[in-house]
This record gives C-alpha cells, sequence and structure tokens, in this order.
C-alpha cells in the first residue's frame, strides 16, 4: 500500500502541572524538510527528536512543534515577599525622615512593579521521567501522523486505479476508428487524385505510397507500450510506500504515449479521445505529487 506525504499527528500528556503536546504535520516535498518549534527545556534533545521524525517520516515538508501548558496556579509568578517588605520598609523610613505620608493601599500596583518584586520561577534542569513521557508523547503524534498518511496513500491508490481504468478503456475506445482512419485517408487520396484527370497515375506506386504513409500514422507500437505502462503503474502501486518517485516517472513515459497517438490522430473522434486520456493522466501526475 502506498503512503500519502500529507498528514497530521497531535498527542498530550500530562505530567505533574505540566500538560505535554506534541503537534506534526506534513505536506508533500522531493526531501525531507523538517521545522522544528520546542520549548526550551526540551531544547537539549533537539537532535534525538529530529533523528526520531526523519526515521519514520523519510520524505515530506514537516512541521513538528512540542510545547508544554501549565495550570493557571503553577503559570502565574510568585511574589518575592522579602523584597517586597524591603522596599515598604525603605518607603516607610523616607517617608519619616521627609516627613511623607507612608504609602496606603493605591501605592501596591506601583509596588507590584518595583524591580524583581514579581519573580519568574527559576529554569529548572529535564528529568529522566519527564523527558521519558515528553519522548513517548512526541513518538504518539507521529504515529497517529503515519495512521493519517495510511488513509490518504489509500484514498489515493483507489483513485489511482481508476485513473488508469479510465484511460485503459479509453484506449480500447480508439480502436473502432483506427480502420475506418485507414479507409479515410484512401479515399481522400484517391479523390484527389482523380480530380486532377490529366496527371497519369502508376497505380502500383500509388499503394505503396499509400501503405507507407498509412504505416507512419500506425498506433499499435504506442498502444502496446501504453498498456504496458498501465499494467507496470498497477503493479507499483502494490510495491508498498517509497514508489512517489517511480509512479511519476512511470506516468511520464504513459503521456509520451498519449502525446505520439493523439499527434498520428488525424480524425476528430480519435483526437477527442486523446485529450480524455490526457485529462486523466494530468489527474494522475497531480496526485502523484503527494505519494511517499
Amino acid at each position: 500500500m502506498i503512503l500519502s506525504m500529507t498528514g497530521y499527528g497531535k498527542a498530550s500528556a500530562e505530567i505533574g502541572a505540566k500538560k505535554i503536546t506534541a503537534e506534526i504535520k506534513s505536506l508533500n516535498s522531493k526531501a525531507l524538510d523538517l521545522q522544528t518549534r520546542i520549548a526550551p527545556i526540551y531544547r537539549e534533545k533537539e537532535m534525538e527528536l529530529r533523528t526520531l521524525i526523519s526515521t519514520t517520516l523519510e520524505r515530506g515538508k514537516v512541521d513538528f512543534c512540542l510545547y508544554i501548558e501549565r495550570d493557571d496556579a503553577s503559570a502565574a509568578a510568585p511574589i518575592n515577599r522579602a523584597v517586597l517588605k524591603s522596599y515598604v520598609e525603605q518607603m516607610r523610613a523616607l517617608g519619616d525622615e521627609l516627613d511623607i505620608d507612608c504609602p496606603g493601599e493605591q501605592w501596591f500596583p506601583t509596588l507590584l512593579r518595583l524591580p524583581d518584586v514579581l519573580t519568574k520561577n527559576e529554569a529548572v534542569e529535564l528529568s529522566d521521567e519527564e523527558w521519558k513521557v515528553a519522548r513517548a508523547t512526541a513518538q504518539q503524534a507521529i504515529d497517529r501522523l503515519m495512521d493519517f498518511r495510511r488513509q490518504e496513500g489509500e484514498a489515493l491508490e483507489a483513485k489511482f486505479r481508476e485513473k488508469v481504468d479510465n484511460i485503459e478503456a479509453l484506449l480500447a475506445q480508439i480502436e473502432p476508428f483506427e480502420q475506418a482512419r485507414v479507409e479515410k485517408i484512401r479515399s481522400r487520396i484517391v479523390d484527389g487524385l482523380n480530380s486532377i484527370p490529366e496527371v497519369q497515375v502508376d497505380r502500383n506506386r500509388l499503394e505503396q505510397e499509400m501503405i507507407y504513409y498509412i504505416e507512419k500514422l500506425d498506433i499499435n507500437e504506442e498502444k502496446q507500450r501504453l498498456k504496458n505502462h498501465l499494467d507496470y503503474f498497477r503493479q507499483t502501486l502494490q510495491n508498498g510506500y517509497g514508489q512517489g518517485k517511480k509512479l511519476g516517472f512511470i506516468a511520464q513515459e504513459m503521456g509520451r504515449e498519449i502525446n505520439t497517438t493523439g499527434s498520428k490522430s488525424n480524425i476528430a473522434e480519435m483526437q477527442n479521445i486523446v485529450v480524455r486520456m490526457k485529462d486523466e493522466l494530468e489527474q494522475i501526475k497531480e496526485q502523484v505529487l503527494n505519494v511517499m
């Protein structure tokens, strides 16, 4: 089964007052293009996370985010009581010295804005237990993205098989027009010669030239090669993931045979069928870019 390069995964876990969340999404790309946004406490583990992602995903434009949420109580910056008390004592002393009224409640907002009154949580080292939880969360998000890729891959495979079957059916519709085309070419040449009565025609030479001309317009080889490409495309679909580039190359070869068939089709009915084949193939080419 083929895999899509498009996917999304998200996972969360709680440890203490923290909620660890990992998010990852991917789009199509010729190679692995990995962008990460990681909470500062996990920065030392960035290379390990990159290895974990690149080993599993292999290709795609990937955005990975690992962040922490805290509950309101633990997220609030604590008040440094000692510093605040020192400011109040200093202001009272200055008030007594300069005969100024001591600050009342209206001064409280000002006191909180003074340096070091509100202290941020000090940085803590990453514990083995927390990293184990964070790594497992990242792995779970990656696994969910892979599940998404498999589902998208199944949908793509069904779409490809439908389009390949459509091209094969259209190719069969060309056959009834081939013999009619030969007769039409022959009649057109003969009618043209008959319109010039003074011209003497060597019938043997005429037949030879007509055979040569008709052989140049023969599309049996193109039809056979196109059928082989269609079968090879189906076979490649069964080989599993990692076949995206090969499927793209096969689609290019299919396009060459369809284009050659179109250039040799000199009647409107065949040309219309070729246009429909090109439309089906174009839809394959658009979607094959999303295949791993």
